[in-house]
């Protein structure tokens, strides 16, 4: 598809399974100065085609060599060439899991929706440590030397209590791991983690809804799994085998907590497994959890140096007020005058783009137009309820429109193309918010569409600081350049910490103790050639750009097309290039 085509010419294909028809044309080499690197010369070189129509299986072809399309215009990375080489990098939606960042993200919002979070004025919550070691904000951090060895000695009383029953429930998970691996429910020719327990403090239980009654948790089952991908990874190197699947984490918790049922009668404890943890709570009324409310321990036991803790906890609180509703909407990609005004709001406020840059048109050719013949719904398990094609997804609190992310919805993916919101809603962190239920919309709908089942982050560019939140969604994996193989991005990232472009698939080399081969003189003289800033004649020079909008919130990433005239563009906008290209004959 990336040849050396003259541009006048058309590829046509017809998708063999009737959902429409692909129309390109090869536009060839596009140069810009890149608006990663800072570079002063046009060293970002990629190869562009134009769509007029595009199946959306030969879209998810296309991405999984490495295309992306902004509009109608599709473009590759030359990697080798380019000056900031980008890495197609997605995630298989069932084996997410969640940071601590991401679960405070969704605990924000929830708390804005309930009502206890104070939009216009944050409260700083004390921090746990602080209060534990006497650094309360209020007055009641002057104690009494007498109330201090009390509070000591209680403390103290209360620490070996829990360790107990922390080191009573870790055995008796490692008891329910062994019977597992005995039954044949895990491997049980590998050497498993021992089970580690621990106690949930009080502050981590104020914040999750409906979990007073949680005292301990575990998440063994995250480290159950990543031991056997391990082991299975290294499996598959030396038998040269495909990728399989391997349990989820959220799969072991339930059969521990099915194997832990009987503690319930023997220690008073009430088992639940939730998205992956074990959960231990005081009473035998399981607290409900939604999605992505995952426990999180490691924090310090709150207040424990203070007599009045209860008032250092009550300073934290917010206010209750009034309680919100969150709409989520899917529609397919078309204008609508309310996402535009919200688009030229937040251009002009978090990238300072002018009036007059911030054009309908352009908006219609970046983020409306489309070459994606759509597909609806059929019904037969092929296609998700919504159709395949471009949607936008809009975000919608008490009737008020705060974000819309551009989504291309395809056979195996949702690729994420731009995410634009309200600049007053920032304290909300709408970029991950957004990315977390996106990866949560390709869970959910595997079950209408089996192959749904990645979700896609765009590219991602490691020499750039602004990029390095996507390898935050774990585990993700990025695309070998030369031989289109996932690589995980674990492994990816020391070579890549190495230079900018690797061949991701020569990972077996270094896993075996070995060099990557080093790049031959023959190459280089080659490339210096090519690059040396004469243009070649199918090269066409572009705006001043980045690539696609991403999912997270602090950076946005703009695209453009190329000029029909072949001459150099300065500071030309996407919308006023496009408007310039008449349909290829």
């Amino acid at each position: 598809m990336a040849g050396k085509m003259r541009r006048s010419e058309a590829s046509t294909s017809k998708s063999s399974n009737s959902r429409g028809e692909t129309v390109v044309v090869d536009w060839g080499r596009c140069r810009s100065s890149c608006g990663y690197c800072k570079s002063a010369g046009r060293t970002s070189i990629s190869h562009g085609l134009w769509a007029r129509s595009i199946t959306v299986d030969d879209y998810q072809d296309l991405l999984d060599r490495g295309w992306r399309r902004s509009g109608c215009f599709l473009y590759k990375p030359e990697m080798e060439k380019t000056c900031c080489p980008s890495y197609t990098i997605r995630l298989r939606a069932s084996d997410f899991v969640p940071s601590k960042e991401q679960l405070r993200v969704l605990r924000r919002m929830q708390r804005l929706l309930d009502g206890t979070l104070d939009v216009k004025k944050t409260v700083e919550v004390v921090d746990d440590a602080d209060i534990s070691k006497g650094k309360c904000s209020c007055a009641c951090h002057e104690v009494s030397s007498s109330g201090t060895k009390e509070s000591l000695s209680a403390k103290n009383e209360e620490k070996n209590r829990a360790e107990h029953i922390v080191n009573y429930l870790s055995d008796q998970v490692d008891k329910a791991i062994h019977s597992c691996a005995e039954s044949g429910e895990f491997p049980c020719n590998i050497q498993l983690p021992n089970a580690s327990v621990k106690q949930v403090s009080q502050a981590k239980r104020k914040l999750l809804v409906g979990a007073e009654d949680l005292m301990y948790s575990s998440n063994i089952a995250f480290q159950i799994v990543a031991t056997i991908r391990r082991v299975q990874a290294a499996e598959r190197v030396m038998r040269h085998d495909a990728e399989n699947d391997t349990v989820s984490p959220k799969v072991i918790a339930e059969k521990l907590a099915a194997s832990l049922s009987q503690l319930t009668e023997t220690s008073g404890f009430s088992i639940s497994a939730c998205n992956g943890h074990i959960n231990f709570y005081t009473s035998t009324t399981q607290a409900s959890s939604s999605e992505g409310a995952q426990i999180v321990i490691g924090s310090k036991e709150s207040a424990a140096g203070c007599k009045r803790k209860a008032c250092c906890m009550r300073s934290a609180k917010h206010p209750q007020g009034k309680r919100r509703k969150l709409e989520i909407r899917l529609k397919r990609s078309s204008f609508d005058p309310e996402e535009f005004a919200l688009y030229r709001r937040y251009q002009m406020k978090m990238h300072n783009d002018t009036p007059d840059h911030v054009t309908e048109s352009s908006y219609r050719m970046f983020l409306v137009d489309t070459p994606l013949v759509s597909v609806p719904p059929s019904g037969d398990g092929r296609v998700p309820p919504c159709g395949f094609g471009s949607f936008h997804q809009q975000y919608v609190v008490d009737g008020k429109l705060i974000a819309v992310g551009v989504i291309d919805i395809l056979p195996k993916c949702l690729s994420s193309k731009y995410l634009f919101w309200d600049p007053d809603f920032a304290f909300l962190s709408l970029g991950k918010y957004s990315a977390l239920q996106e990866v949560g919309w390709v869970k959910e709908n595997q079950v209408h569409c089996p192959s749904l089942q990645y979700y896609y982050l765009g590219y991602y560019i490691h020499s750039c600081s602004k990029m390095r939140y996507k390898a935050a969604y774990r585990p993700s994996e990025l695309l070998c350049p030369l031989r289109y193989q996932w690589v995980p991005f674990n492994i990816a990232r020391p070579l890549l910490d190495r230079k900018p472009y690797v061949v991701l698939s020569d990972h077996a080399l270094l896993q075996d103790g070995e060099s990557l081969p080093p790049r031959t003189a023959e190459n280089a003289i080659e490339v210096q050639q090519n690059d040396n800033g004469d243009e070649d004649t199918n090269d066409v020079l572009i705006d001043d750009s980045e690539e696609m909008i991403e999912p997270e919130s602090e950076s946005s990433d703009d695209e453009s097309g190329p000029e029909t005239s072949g001459q150099t563009l300065e500071n030309c906008d996407v919308g006023d290039i496009l408007i310039g290209i008449k349909d290829p004959v």
